[in-house]
């Protein structure tokens, strides 16, 4: 099972308590994540990646295993830790400002 860590603005829109857990079958991408996040939580489609063109927002960092995945290509496949579900795949909400 993958773990999912959303901000709290996205859990409150979604009406998510804690953790996210899914099954994916097939290679565990942030694409297979993202697509298996938004088909479940139908709520959060758009607020983490645009809906078109499916790149991810810009304030909104992805990370796991103590690394930022955020520029990585969306069918790269995660870290193993992620994938045996030892570590979750974190979806961050960026800070800006100055």
């Amino acid at each position: 099972m993958i773990r999912v860590h959303l901000p709290a603005h996205l859990r409150t829109l979604a009406r998510i308590d804690g953790e996210v857990g899914l099954e994916l079958a097939g290679p565990v991408t942030q694409r297979a994540v993202l697509d298996a996040l938004e088909a479940r939580y139908p709520a959060l489609r758009g607020t983490i990646r645009d809906q078109r063109t499916h790149r991810r927002r810009a304030f909104v960092r992805f990370f796991a295993c103590e690394q930022d995945l955020s520029h990585e290509p969306p069918d790269a496949p995660l870290p193993e830790r992620v994938v045996s579900g030892d570590e979750p795949f974190l979806v961050v909400g960026a800070m800006a400002g100055g």
